[in-house]
């Protein structure tokens, strides 16, 4: 599959909300959250206001020019938590593939354009929530050096050191 990876630009936001449902786990057999649950305050803040100092994003795009996954870092500040929060000098990262696109790579090729920004922006650390039923996802991270810090509930957070990566 041919696809490349660019930075996120002002016209993206749709795909980052049509994304930020996309990353809500529902396991095999459940019902899907209704769409709207983007719009809960708890969630809306991986994507409102994009573009604050610091955010840091990149869209993977297909052969036709469209959007096809996105992966996120921002900073929140201790009174605003994610659910993957650990510090306020330690941001956030998000992710998810469209699901035809799954598997074929591109979430290993943002997450190492991701560590490459976050290492030229001196960012020691990045932290996530997954859910533990979401096997692809952990084995991914974990191959990141991500490595599980606290569980609630049904969320899982990890943290990886941020380190050199080759963009091959």
């Amino acid at each position: 599959m041919t696809y490349r990876i660019r930075p996120i630009h002002d016209g993206d936001l749709s795909f980052l909300w049509d994304t930020l449902y996309e990353s809500l786990y529902v396991s095999e057999g459940e019902t899907p959250f209704p769409r709207d649950i983007v719009q809960d305050p708890h969630l809306a803040k991986y994507v409102m206001d994009w573009g604050r100092k610091g955010d840091v994003g990149f869209i993977a795009m297909n052969a036709e020019e469209k959007p096809i996954g996105s992966i996120t870092a921002r900073f929140y500040p201790e009174d605003n938590k994610g659910f993957g929060y650990v510090a306020e000098d330690v941001p956030e990262l998000g992710m998810a593939i469209l699901e035809p696109y799954r598997g074929a790579g591109v979430g290993t090729a943002l997450l190492k354009e991701l560590f490459i920004q976050l290492q030229r922006q001196q960012v020691k650390r990045v932290s996530l929530s997954v859910d533990p039923g979401n096997l692809a996802a952990m084995s991914l991270y974990q191959r990141f050096g991500f490595v599980e810090v606290d569980q609630v509930g049904t969320s899982i957070t990890m943290v990886a050191d941020i380190y050199p990566v080759s963009r091959s």
